[in-house]
């Protein structure tokens, strides 16, 4: 089976370096990249343990980082110059809200976003796809509800993050 549907990509264009938005960013959002999502999992044995555990983990923003990729690190050793992160995000009590009404709703929870240094102008950027518009082609009313609260999060986030709208 295919299916179609519309992706809305939003950027934030920020007066601010690389460097500010990743500090700021890095701030809000909590993380479980030292210790892993298995030994959270390992940790707790009930309902409550676990969202206790997760939501000490968690920033400011509601969300924790799952992975950073250093793009940047990395092509450098080929030669190229640049600024750029990826970032996995998410918190697996806002992921419920989804997966409880559809569980395929799971590829797209973690949320992915992207910050880099455009190098034609230097201005930074933060960009990611909204998740409602991810979960559209799910065709399910109760998880477009609880994606269109994400993606206010998400926005919220990127505009504390650069100070610019998308």
């Amino acid at each position: 089976m295919r299916t179609k549907f519309t992706v809305h990509h939003n950027e934030h264009v920020s007066s601010r370096s690389f460097e500010q938005v990743v500090s700021v960013f890095e701030s809000a959002v909590g993380s479980i990249e030292d210790t892993g999502f298995a030994a959270l999992l390992a940790s707790t044995k009930s309902v409550e343990e676990f969202q206790a555990s997760v939501q000490s983990r968690a920033g400011s923003s509601g969300f924790m980082r799952f992975l950073t990729v250093d793009h940047g690190a990395w092509i450098a050793r080929v030669g190229l110059n640049g600024k750029a992160r990826m970032y996995t995000i998410g918190n697996p009590l806002i992921a419920w809200t989804m997966l409880e009404h559809d569980v395929a709703a799971g590829l797209n929870v973690p949320l992915r976003l992207m910050i880099y240094e455009e190098p034609a102008t230097r201005t930074t950027r933060l960009s990611y796809d909204l998740p409602s518009s991810l979960m559209s082609g799910l065709k399910n009313k109760k998880v477009t509800v609880a994606a269109k609260k994400l993606d206010a999060k998400l926005i919220s986030l990127a505009v504390h993050a650069t100070g610019a709208d998308a």
